[in-house]
């Protein structure tokens, strides 16, 4: 139809945050976490012929509140609005001990989504974006389930999907049982290191196995010192994505793999906030993707958006200060 918007379809989770040591003179600080980080990124980074629909639950006890973030975002779709369900919203106790290490104590019951409820909406995507931010949102049955039935770009960020949730309701990393099965799941795959660590011995034995069953990229993200990139041959925007039986013969050629360091932060910053750099980081990359850039132009992108999210606290507002606007009081 003339003058339709692609629709990139998201799936994450809404979380309440309650954050600790941002600044130990301050109080902890109450805001809104999780997938919004990824939306505020996604907002600002998609060029105007794209939309944002979100395939994301909410417990009704927060569903108002979701629904008026969405209506903060200017490339969500007409219809977008968070599927509110009948159970207490998750919400995360966040303690940092360091600018990059913190403690996760998770409280809520989101349910995951299961097949039957996800199908009917996926039939207008254009792209795909998943970021397992509780771990729960998909379980590997439905994830290749997707994948068998969706024929558009997949990026996934394993995000929570290795960690635990203890009695206490403390996150542990835990070990990733099918690590292949998740791989073959997806065209592009974002972990951080202590994922990694959770799923290979390092970074090109995990790389491996993920070329092996049909990943196209897969990216390392470093903190503070940028990410570590690993890319399929002959792969280098997404118009060269083709997906052939796991089966056949790979493409025969050099792996191309890069260290791509941070962006700096520019003179002297007060508020300094890691929260949500990697969700920023992989949203903006793959929004850039998906409007066209190579990857080495989408990385540099999604570093500029990283180093501007740390300068940012809070997912609300975020969405315009990645656009280099005033957030609207």
């Amino acid at each position: 139809m003339a003058g339709r918007r692609k629709r990139l379809g998201v799936i994450g989770t809404f979380v309440w945050d309650v954050i600790y040591g941002r600044d130990p003179r301050e109080r902890p600080v109450e805001e809104w976490g999780g997938i919004t980080y990824a939306l505020s990124a996604l907002d600002a980074s998609l060029p105007d012929d794209w939309e944002i629909v979100p395939l994301v639950r909410v417990g009704d006890d927060l569903a108002h509140e979701a629904g008026r973030f969405m209506r903060t975002l200017r490339r969500a779709a007409p219809d977008a609005a968070p599927i509110a369900v009948p159970y207490p919203n998750n919400r995360v106790e966040l303690r940092y001990y360091s600018d990059e290490r913190r403690s996760e104590r998770l409280s809520g019951s989101v349910p995951p989504w299961n097949w039957l409820g996800l199908k009917p909406l996926l039939g207008d995507l254009d792209a795909l974006y998943i970021n397992m931010i509780s771990g729960f949102e998909l379980d590997l049955e439905t994830a290749q389930l997707i994948r068998h039935h969706y024929r558009g770009p997949i990026y996934c960020d394993l995000h929570s999907l290795m960690l635990s949730v203890q009695p206490s309701g403390f996150r542990a990393p835990r070990p990733l049982e099918n690590v292949a099965a998740w791989c073959a799941c997806f065209d592009l795959l974002q972990v951080n290191e202590d994922e990694l660590a959770m799923m290979a011995p390092d970074s090109m034995a995990l790389a491996a196995t993920a070329f092996a069953n049909g990943i196209r990229c897969l990216v390392v993200t470093l903190g503070s010192r940028g990410v570590v990139y690993f890319a399929a041959p002959g792969f280098d925007a997404l118009s060269d994505l083709t997906r052939q039986p796991l089966a056949s013969t790979p493409a025969i050629g050099p792996v191309r793999t890069e260290l791509v360091p941070a962006e700096r932060l520019r003179g002297t910053v007060d508020a300094v906030d890691p929260t949500g750099c990697g969700d920023v980081w992989g949203a903006t990359y793959f929004s850039r993707l998906a409007a066209g850039d190579k990857l080495s132009d989408a990385m540099r992108a999604a570093m500029r958006a990283a180093a501007r999210n740390v300068e940012h606290r809070g997912a609300t507002g975020l969405a315009h200060y990645l656009r280099g606007e005033l957030s609207p009081t």
